[in-house]
């Protein structure tokens, strides 16, 4: 029986920084979860402990630092790009890189109606993601969201299912649809990422909004359809949407009427959506989808 080495990675998780752009009265921040991984000829370090092609996972920790002081942070996908590739360059046995970011929102303090320049308040749990994956000199950019919470009370439906012996759940003509979107789109080449990120955030949440749903499956894919046709530079989008259920609470028992005013919401079990949704001409993906869970 012979034992082989496997694909391997390694870096500094979670990296915590914040940058404060004071170059304006009015300051900018950006606070970020960055992760760093290093792929490679690595064997050595695996198989007899020689450290030699290792790039300490502190010295990537203190780059992540070094750099937004030096070169600023821009978007999240430009700044991936920048340490990947530096990262690869460093070392010659290090050939590819994978960088994942993950971006916290922070929203100016009003006072009188008045902006704060320096002030802010931390906005929701929705977080920007982006993970870009360099191999030599390709490399591919795969950005989106995750923990967008959208509900709708109207313009929802779900009939016509099979049932079963086990069948409890009753069809429903008029409920509450309500999901957390996680959302990656996979840009075909670089992209003018300040420019494109909130325009895709908006067409998911207008889609969600507009489409009449006989289904969350129809929902998503209206979502996913609807970049597609916008946005020239997105190869391909994947979501996947957990159905936050409300259930319609019975009020007989009270003797109350509920014509879906007052509803039970669900915590777990859900129900879990997930689809890819891609154009028939779409580029290769290459080594884009590589160590990104939670996807079909």
């Amino acid at each position: 029986m012979g034992i082989v080495l496997g694909a391997n990675q390694y870096g500094k998780a979670e990296v915590r920084m914040v940058h404060v752009d004071k170059s304006t009265p009015t300051h900018v921040i950006t606070d970020l979860n960055v992760t760093t991984q290093l792929r490679g000829d690595l064997a050595a370090a695996h198989l007899v402990g020689d450290n030699s092609a290792v790039l300490p996972t502190d010295t990537q920790k203190n780059t992540v630092y070094a750099f937004a002081r030096q070169y600023g942070v821009g978007t999240p996908e430009d700044f991936a790009l920048l340490l990947g590739r530096h990262f690869v360059n460093s070392v010659p046995e290090i050939t590819g890189a994978r960088i994942a970011i993950d971006a916290y929102s922070w929203d100016r303090i009003t006072v009188g109606g008045v902006e704060q320049p320096t002030s802010f308040v931390r906005g929701s749990g929705e977080r920007r993601t982006t993970i870009v994956q360099l191999d030599g000199d390709d490399f591919w950019v795969v950005s989106g969201l995750s923990d967008l919470v959208v509900l709708k009370t109207d313009g929802s439906e779900f009939v016509g299912f099979p049932k079963d012996q086990y069948t409890t759940l009753p069809e429903e003509t008029e409920r509450i649809l309500a999901t957390s979107v996680t959302a990656r789109w996979r840009y075909s080449d670089e992209a003018a990422y300040s420019e494109i990120y909130a325009p895709i955030r908006k067409t998911l949440i207008e889609t969600f909004s507009t489409t009449y749903s006989k289904a969350l499956q129809q929902t998503l894919y209206a979502m996913g359809s609807a970049v597609l046709e916008q946005f020239s530079e997105v190869a391909e989008i994947r979501l996947s949407m957990p159905n936050k259920h409300h259930y319609v609470w019975n009020m007989e028992p009270y003797g109350l009427d509920n014509p879906y005013i007052v509803f039970q919401a669900g915590d777990r079990p859900y129900g879990l959506i997930e689809a890819v949704v891609s154009k028939d001409d779409a580029p290769p993906a290459g080594r884009a989808w590589d160590g990104v869970p939670g996807f079909v």
